[in-house]
C-alpha cells in the first residue's frame, strides 16, 4: 500500500505541478460557465418564455433559476468527463517521455501502477469539479436560487459518479495511446463530441427518433439528465407552485432531458443511477483486464 501512495502523491503532483495540463483542466468549466451565461443565456430564457403560454406570466427570478440550473447542469456534464481526460494525459505522456520504463524496472507491480494512474486522476478530477461546482452554485445563487439542501447534496452525488465514469472512460481510452500526437486527437475529439452525444449542449429530445434510441444505450447521457434534474427540480417546482399546470412543467421536463424515454418507457432516477454506476464497473473491469492481459503477455 505504500508503493501505491507513494505512486498516486508522485502522479498528482506532476499533473498539479504541469501547468499545461493543470490549467487547462481547471479554466475549462470557469470558460464554459462565461460562455454560455454570456452567448447561451438569452436563448434559453427565449426558449421557456416561448414554451409558456401567453396568460402565464412568471417572475423573472423563476426563469433565471431555469437557465441557471440548464446551464450548470450542461457544464458538469461536460467537465467531469473532459476534465478526467486531461488529468489522466500523465498515464500517456508517461510513456511518450519514457518515464514508464523507469517505473516498470522498478520493483512496482504493473497493477499497482495502473491502480495508481487511475485514483490520481479520480481524486485531481474530484478536486477541480467539486470546485467548478461550488462555483456554478455560486452563480445559480446570485440569479434565481431554488435548489434545496437535497438538491444540492444530490448535485454533487452526481459530480463525484461523473468523475468516477469520467476517470474510468478516460483509463480504457487513454491505455491504448502512447504520443502526444495522440493525446491532442482525443483531447480534441472529446473536448467537441462528448457534449453533443451526451445531451449537454444540446438535449437528447431536440435529436431524431433514431438518434435518441441510439444515444439511449450511452451512459453519458443518463449523468447529464441525473444532473440536469437535480439542478432543475426546484425551480420546476416554484414554476408549478406558480400556477403553470402540470402537463406544461412535465413537458419542459422532457424537452430537457429530466425526464428520459428507453424506446417509449420512462426510466426512474434510481434506474439511471445504477447504469452509471454499472458503467463505471464494467469500464474499471476492462481498465484492470487490460492491464492484466498487458502484464500476461
Amino acid at each position: 500500500m505504500k508503493t501505491i501512495f507513494a505512486m498516486i502523491k508522485r502522479n498528482m503532483k506532476l499533473f498539479f505541478n504541469d501547468k499545461g495540463m493543470f490549467f487547462t483542466a481547471l479554466i475549462t468549466p470557469g470558460i464554459l460557465l462565461v460562455l454560455y451565461a454570456t452567448f447561451l443565456g438569452n436563448i434559453f430564457e427565449d426558449s421557456f418564455y416561448a414554451g409558456l403560454p401567453d396568460t402565464i406570466k412568471l417572475p423573472e427570478k423563476v426563469i433565471n433559476g431555469l437557465v441557471g440550473g440548464q446551464l450548470i447542469s450542461s457544464i458538469l456534464a461536460v467537465s467531469c468527463v473532459t476534465v478526467a481526460f486531461c488529468a489522466n494525459n500523465l498515464m500517456v505522456q508517461d510513456r511518450a517521455n519514457g518515464s514508464i520504463k523507469d517505473l516498470t524496472i522498478s520493483p512496482v507491480k504493473s497493477s499497482r501502477l495502473a491502480i495508481s494512474y487511475y485514483v490520481a486522476t479520480l481524486l485531481s478530477t474530484l478536486i477541480i469539479c467539486l470546485a467548478a461546482a461550488g462555483l456554478c452554485l455560486v452563480y445559480v445563487g446570485a440569479n434565481g436560487w431554488y435548489m434545496s439542501v437535497s438538491d444540492v447534496i444530490f448535485l454533487l452525488l452526481d459530480v463525484v459518479l461523473l468523475s468516477f465514469f469520467g476517470t474510468a472512460l478516460s483509463s480504457v481510452i487513454n491505455f491504448f495511446l502512447s504520443t502526444q500526437g495522440q493525446i491532442s486527437a482525443v483531447g480534441t475529439i472529446i473536448s467537441a463530441g462528448y457534449g453533443f452525444i451526451c445531451g449537454a449542449y444540446m438535449p437528447i429530445s431536440s435529436f431524431s427518433d433514431g438518434l435518441q434510441k441510439v444515444l439511449a444505450f450511452l451512459p453519458g447521457t443518463y449523468g447529464t439528465s441525473l444532473v440536469r434534474t437535480h439542478s432543475l427540480r426546484g425551480a420546476l417546482a416554484e414554476m408549478q407552485s406558480q400556477g403553470v399546470p402540470a402537463e406544461i412543467v412535465g413537458s419542459i421536463q422532457d424537452s430537457l432531458d429530466c425526464n428520459l424515454y428507453f424506446f417509449g418507457g420512462q426510466v426512474s432516477v434510481p434506474t439511471m443511477y445504477l447504469i452509471l454506476g454499472g458503467s463505471v464497473a464494467v469500464l474499471v473491469g476492462a481498465y484492470v483486464l487490460m492491464n492484466a492481459m498487458k502484464k500476461r503477455v
